[in-house]
């Protein structure tokens, strides 16, 4: 397994080889007719390996993260969980991987909530 599948597997939490390629997922996609690879398509690249390719994609941006995708998968594949981690590792890649713990809190807002505080280390972080 690259070692960029295994990013984005840790990152996202999802296991795309659970897919059945039932196509419920891109079915229940609004952004359907915008995106350049559907979530089915995009969860079976994560699986194959075809990772690069999906860097290098403008399209991974036209996901509206609406886990529509989500709701209707039947073995919890999380199609939007893995394309949110393929944008994680384009921006690691791209050299903004830079928050550090020790400046956490300089930019704490007390009202900003702990989760809200951990995805963004988790974000930026490796």
């Amino acid at each position: 397994m690259s070692d960029l599948m295994q990013t984005v597997q840790r990152i996202s939490g999802v296991n795309p080889r659970k897919c059945m390629k039932c196509g419920k997922c891109t079915a229940s996609c609004p952004a359907y007719d915008e995106m350049e690879y559907h979530p089915h398509q995009f969860v079976d690249m994560v699986a194959s390996g075809r990772v690069d390719e999906l860097l290098r994609s403008k399209g991974i941006y036209d996901c509206l993260s609406c886990f529509a995708c989500v709701e209707r998968c039947p073995r919890s594949v999380e199609p939007a969980a893995l394309i949110e981690a393929v944008r994680v590792a384009v921006l690691r890649e791209q050299g903004c991987n830079h928050l550090k713990p020790q400046q956490i809190p300089q930019r704490l807002d007390e009202d900003l909530p702990q989760q809200a505080i951990t995805a963004a280390f988790r974000k930026y972080s490796k």
